[in-house]
């Protein structure tokens, strides 16, 4: 059976608090009185557990063949890893020993693992995976063309292959109100030029933009053939919560519905919210996700923190942005540039903006002091500076792992 959901959100009085983090546990001290609402993910399981539930999910026929039904011998057969993998050594255990149930040799299979989105984000790949290089033009090959005749290039590796799984997980993303990007193959396994022009477009457009990357993925998915789906949810600290399979719009409602424990409720939005990141998220874009999600249960003047004790910088174009340059231009020049550095700099300067508001970001990190400050944001030297902002706080919300969350209040 699937580990159960763990309760979205717990309010409690309490003294201390364990916060996770990159550097190692912190533990924040609240005074008795204050109302705290703890908001966890789901529970989860690993290892030889986790290959149980991959397994159960890949022979279920409720929602179409089983995977053993997708292949026959002789098939070479792709399975094409895209965003954070859960468990991944287990999730690819039960992947090969379904594909060799039905008849594929090990030699047949090829795994391929897309880079992120965004490359600032720590994704080590399974030992038995190659990395998929989207600045390499010859690792891909010509697929199809689009609705408007622009050519649609992908891995060189899944075009090849008789049969494509698709593996990926599916996730939150606060800072653009909605699902992630990440887990699907388009464009995590795009030429670097198509993977930038969608970043532009959601520099440009922000969540309008969206709208012709479903057209673009449902294009390449049905030309790919993609009809064994694999969609991974993520439990708390590592862990895998859950795994549905079958075709790829259907697996992707399954897994939708079971990462409910990713959403959870606040009864009303807080003065002061709190938010910690999950292992792995090492980029100012990982920030950027923390803080949508806590505005989302945040008053409008409230105060975020977000402790990312070994996050990078930001880019120039946020700093730009927060030293009093106009929003607007500033994200068109940098989205005009063709320099993927400040076109995903220009993305997260727009989210952050549209999501943050009023609001006073507070950051516990290795960031230098002057910089933090110079950008306009506060800064903690350590968690004591946290527990001073709860004191003041009639209700402090916790948010672990806020990057994957989607909160709402």
């Amino acid at each position: 059976m699937e580990h159960p959901l763990a309760l979205p959100s717990l309010i409690t009085l309490v003294s201390t608090i364990t916060l996770a983090s990159a550097s190692g546990p912190l533990d924040l001290v609240i005074r008795d009185g204050t109302l705290v609402t703890e908001c966890r993910g789901p529970a989860g399981v690993v290892d030889q557990a986790a290959v149980d539930l991959v397994a159960r999910a890949l022979s279920a026929g409720g929602h179409g063949p089983p995977l053993a039904a997708h292949v026959v011998p002789g098939d070479r057969v792709a399975i094409a890893l895209a965003g954070e993998i859960p468990q991944s050594a287990a999730v690819l255990d039960a992947l090969c020993d379904r594909l060799a149930a039905g008849g594929v040799a090990r030699g047949d299979m090829t795994v391929l693992q897309a880079a992120p989105l965004d490359l600032a984000r720590r994704m080590a790949p399974p030992p038995s995976a190659t990395t998929f290089d989207p600045a390499v033009e010859s690792a891909t090959s010509y697929l199809a063309a689009d609705a408007a005749g622009r050519p649609l290039c992908l891995a060189r590796g899944l075009v090849d292959a008789d049969v494509v799984v698709a593996v990926g997980g599916f996730g939150w993303d606060a800072a653009l109100a909605g699902r992630s990007l990440e887990g699907e193959v388009w464009p995590a396994f795009a030429r670097s030029a198509d993977r930038d022009a969608l970043v532009a477009d959601i520099a440009r457009h922000g969540r309008a933009a969206l709208v012709n990357w479903r057209h673009a993925l449902h294009d390449v998915t049905w030309q790919l053939g993609v009809c064994a789906s694999l969609r991974l949810v993520a439990g708390a600290d590592g862990t895998l919560h859950a795994a549905r399979f079958g075709l790829p719009e259907e697996a992707a409602s399954l897994a939708r519905d079971a990462s409910a424990g990713w959403r959870p409720t606040v009864e009303e939005p807080t003065d002061l919210v709190v938010a910690t990141l999950s292992a792995g998220a090492a980029g100012f874009g990982d920030v950027v996700r923390a803080a949508a999600a806590a505005s989302r249960v945040a008053r409008p003047d409230a105060t975020v923190v977000v402790i990312a004790p070994q996050v990078a910088p930001p880019g120039i174009v946020l700093s730009r942005w927060r030293q009093g340059t106009p929003l607007g231009p500033l994200v068109r020049e940098a989205a005009g540039s063709g320099e993927t550095a400040l076109v995903t700099d220009a993305v997260q300067t727009r989210l952050l903006a549209r999501r943050l508001g009023d609001r006073r970001l507070v950051l516990l990190s290795t960031l230098d002091e002057t910089l933090v400050e110079d950008l306009g944001f506060g800064h903690a030297a350590d968690v004591d500076v946290v527990e001073r902002l709860a004191d003041r706080a009639e209700h402090v919300v916790i948010l672990h792992e806020a990057d994957r969350m989607l909160p709402g209040s």
